[in-house]
C-alpha cells in the first residue's frame, strides 16, 4: 500500500466525494496514517503520526501529536468526548474554566462542555482525581471518543 500525506486539498476531495455519493462518514488509511471525516459535522481527526498532520489549517487534528489514547491511560484516567462537537472549557466566555491543570475533581464534577447541534452538553467526571493534562484547546472541534483530558 502506498503511503500518503493528508493536506487540505486531500480532505476537501474526500468531502466532495462523500457528498457526491451521499456518504455521511468516510475513513481513509495507509501504512502510517488514518483519517476519518464526518461530513455532516465536519470534524477531522487522525490516529497517525506526523505524516498525517495537515499543513494547511484544518480545524482539528488529534492534538495528542499522534499519540494513542492508551499512552495517556498509562498516566491516569483518560476523559474522552462522548460525542462529536465543539469543546468548551468554560460555561461562557466571561466565566473561568470549569477545571485547569492541577485542580482536584470529584466524581460528578463538571469538567467541560461539548456543543453539538446547538446543544450544550456538560461532561461530568467519572473519577476522583487531579487534572494532569488538558489535551485540546477551548473552541476546538472534537470527535467521538477523542481524549480531552487526563485525571490522575
Amino acid at each position: 500500500m502506498k503511503d500518503f500525506e493528508i493536506n487540505l486539498e486531500v480532505i476537501k476531495s474526500l468531502i466532495d466525494i462523500a457528498k457526491e455519493k451521499d456518504i455521511a462518514k468516510i475513513k481513509v488509511s495507509s501504512k502510517s496514517c488514518s483519517i476519518a471525516i464526518d461530513v455532516k459535522a465536519p470534524v477531522f481527526y487522525s490516529n497517525g503520526g506526523s505524516s498525517c498532520l495537515p499543513s494547511n489549517g484544518v480545524d482539528q487534528v488529534n492534538k495528542n501529536g499522534g499519540a494513542k489514547d492508551e499512552d495517556f491511560t498509562k498516566q491516569g484516567n483518560l476523559v474522552t468526548s462522548p460525542l462529536v462537537g465543539i469543546f468548551y472549557s468554560r460555561p461562557s466566555p466571561d466565566k473561568p474554566p470549569f477545571v485547569k491543570v492541577g485542580d482536584k475533581v470529584k466524581k460528578g464534577d463538571v469538567l467541560f462542555i461539548i456543543e453539538s447541534m446547538k446543544l450544550m452538553n456538560e461532561v461530568k467526571s467519572e473519577y476522583d482525581g487531579v487534572v494532569s493534562q488538558i489535551l485540546v484547546d477551548s473552541g476546538d472541534g472534537v470527535g467521538y471518543g477523542q481524549g480531552i483530558m487526563v485525571l490522575q
